[in-house]
């Protein structure tokens, strides 16, 4: 597993990286006199444990995990008892109290390794392509529906009325969530009770409604508005 060190008590942190280096399973990746230096570590490197004091200037161990993302397996090492339970607040592996002998570090040291291995041995299915198309059942007829010619859909009472490039529109039986859960969310996304929108056919968006294809006005619903400013905001320049 590769580690992160991180320590401002010069002694403390050679110990810890001792400890690392003489443990047949654990490869020392840096170590770090303040959490601030190991960032680019963090970031740039995959890293599966953190040794991590806690009371350092700066930043503590603490509030230094909590503002990670990708969370490493954390272990605290320090020599304030009264920490523990903020340590496992974070989702804290484990815990080690100063002075520490290699004893104590190598038992938290296998049990993360323990869960490591576990970790990695999970199955991995493999992705399910994305259907291109599904059918409905229309006027006794059973349709073939192409995904990528959807230009929005439509909910009209238990009714659903699905219109495309290609075709006329289709009406079927059917939900709003059933139809939600065909379409991939990379495309579609829902903007109204009654409407749900292909995000590629979208050509302006004007105050509260949604131009498709330069010539459809769609409402966007008070309930959807956030989201969708969301979409907006992270395909903008």
């Amino acid at each position: 597993m590769r580690c992160i060190a991180i320590d401002d008590e010069p002694l403390a942190l050679t110990q810890i990286t001792g400890y690392i280096d003489k443990t047949p399973f654990l490869q020392l990746s840096a170590a770090c006199h303040c959490a601030v230096d190991s960032i680019p570590i963090l970031t740039e490197e995959t890293i599966d444990l953190l040794f991590i004091d806690i009371n350092m200037p700066d930043i503590n161990g603490l509030d230094f995990v909590r503002t990670l993302r990708q969370k490493p397996m954390v272990i605290f090492v320090t020599a304030y008892s009264e920490y523990a339970l903020d340590g496992f607040r974070v989702d804290a592996f484990d815990y080690l109290l100063k002075p520490i002998g290699y004893l104590d570090f190598l038992y938290a040291a296998e049990k993360a390794y323990r869960q490591y291995k576990l970790r990695m041995n999970e199955p991995t299915l493999p992705a399910e392509p994305t259907p291109e198309r599904f059918f409905v059942k229309s006027e006794y007829k059973t349709m073939p529906i192409e995904i990528q010619s959807i230009t929005h859909i439509e909910s009209r009472s238990e009714y659903l009325r699905i219109y495309t490039e290609t075709t006329p529109p289709v009406m079927t039986l059917g939900s709003m969530k059933l139809i939600e859960e065909k379409l991939p969310s990379d495309r579609f996304m829902r903007v109204h009770r009654s409407y749900i929108v292909h995000l590629s056919k979208i050509t302006s968006v004007e105050r509260n409604h949604i131009l498709i294809n330069h010539k459809i006005r769609i409402p966007v619903g008070e309930q959807y508005k956030e989201a969708f400013r969301n979409y907006l905001a992270s395909h903008s320049l």
